[in-house]
């Protein structure tokens, strides 16, 4: 019983880290890169609606709930990417509005459920035909969860690593990474299948 938990969550958090599918690092790091330490708690709570938003279409998926085409979905995972990223360029250095915090977890919830998406045809291969889906899923978000902690520190860290060793000002570190990730990004959307 133990071992099927440990299995569930290191698939979890493997499927975060995997570097063949950097989509959800790079969908974190413009996600994170706006706050500082001090913004844990709502760091937090933004990663955690987004490990709901994946979670839900994962159980939507494996009960055959949804079924969605999946190149039009691995069209639309570097899109979220984009439009955050593109998002964090515009609104650097502007203060930001506290009444727009709706819009952010709805965004991100909704950014959730399209990569949960991508995601869904090989976790219901993974479960098969077992009865039993609804704990694998939970250990499974634990493990997505973790995962995510672990970026966000990192991304965190290196905020406060270039703003305070190196003099980066807050607005230049995110138009920076947000600059790096729209790099990376577009390839992936120029190369989608949907084109070809």
């Amino acid at each position: 019983m133990l071992d099927n938990f440990w299995f569930n969550v290191q698939y979890g958090i493997n499927h975060v880290l995997d570097i063949n599918g950097y989509d959800h690092v790079l969908f974190l790091m413009v996600l994170t890169v706006p706050y500082v330490f001090k913004d844990w708690k709502r760091v937090l709570i933004l990663v955690s609606t987004f490990t709901l938003g994946h979670t839900l279409s994962l159980v939507l998926a494996a009960y055959d709930v949804v079924s969605i085409n999946g190149v039009l979905v691995e069209f639309l995972i570097p899109v979220t990417i984009l439009i955050v990223a593109l998002y964090n360029i515009f609104t650097a250095g502007k203060k930001s509005k506290e009444q727009k915090i709706g819009v952010l977890f709805l965004s991100t919830l909704f950014f959730g459920i399209i990569h949960g998406l991508g995601f869904a045809r090989e976790f219901k291969m993974f479960m098969g035909k077992s009865d039993e889906k609804l704990m694998p899923l939970i250990e499974f978000a634990l493990g997505i969860e973790m995962a995510q902690v672990i970026i966000v520190f990192v991304v965190l860290f290196l905020g406060f690593f270039t703003q305070t060793i190196f003099r980066f000002s807050r607005r230049d570190w995110m138009m920076v990474l947000s600059a790096i990730v729209v790099g990376l990004v577009i390839p992936m959307l120029i190369e989608s299948d949907i084109f070809s």
